[in-house]
């Protein structure tokens, strides 16, 4: 294949790197550079998050980023879609585009009122009333539910300042899955803060991709399609 853009895939929340595997793989196969990353806290249910906040989760994106050898397609899921945008203000030079996976450009603190230690994976009953799980297996629910690890309760309290207005320039798009692109655009219109940022950029696209929130395992290979064509339409010196 041509030349491509290195990819950072980053989970969202109660997942680490495994969550991408299978994308990952598929990536790879056609010869892309991939870094699934696991952040800090959700190594494993034994893991310290105590004190682990949003912003060790945006160095964590950041240091991957500068670790790569060209500027990268950020790739993030769901709660990361807060993550990831702060890091896009961190460091817009080292990111070719962004890739919102069923998520947005959050602003602000996923949740400024949350005052436990850690979030742990839903009840099955809470997941399936707040979320869509078409075309996942039973198999597929139940290693991740075996796998989650309870989120830190720091990195949904904290809101990330952003003060760098390149990021705005970063090429972005949103792969909806679990919404259409058109609820994705009602939400931006309505001021939701997990999408809010997206009202500002001045590159971004929509691709509808109808399937379960936890996309990277119900359409893997229609993912990584999306992602390795960012990739390489944004390959260094393109």
């Amino acid at each position: 294949m041509s030349k491509a853009a290195p990819i950072i895939l980053v989970p969202g929340w109660w997942l680490g790197a495994w969550a991408w595997d299978e994308v990952a793989a598929l990536l790879r196969e056609v010869g892309h550079d991939v870094t699934p990353l696991t952040l800090p806290g959700l190594e494993s249910a034994d893991a310290d998050r105590s004190t682990v906040t949003q912003s060790d989760h945006v160095a964590a994106i950041v240091d991957a980023v500068r670790a790569a050898p060209a500027p990268v397609v950020l790739a993030v899921h769901s709660g990361a879609g807060f993550t990831g945008y702060a890091a896009s203000d961190r460091i817009p030079d080292g990111i070719a585009a962004m890739v919102y996976v069923d998520t947005g450009a959050g602003v602000g603190a996923p949740d400024a009122e949350f005052t436990a230690a850690e979030k742990p994976i839903p009840s099955p009953e809470e997941l399936a009333a707040n979320e869509n799980l078409d075309g996942l297996t039973e198999e597929q629910l139940r290693i991740f539910r075996e796998r989650a690890v309870p989120e830190p309760g720091g990195v949904l309290r904290e809101g990330i300042e952003l003060t760098n207005d390149a990021r705005l320039d970063i090429p972005s798009t949103v792969v909806c899955t679990g919404y259409t692109s058109k609820e994705y655009k009602d939400a931006v219109e309505a001021g939701y803060d997990f999408v809010l940022g997206l009202r500002d950029l001045r590159h971004l696209e929509y691709v509808d991709l109808p399937t379960s929130h936890w996309v990277m395992w119900s359409k893997p290979r229609e993912l990584a399609e999306v992602i390795g064509r960012v990739a390489t339409e944004h390959a260094p010196g393109d």
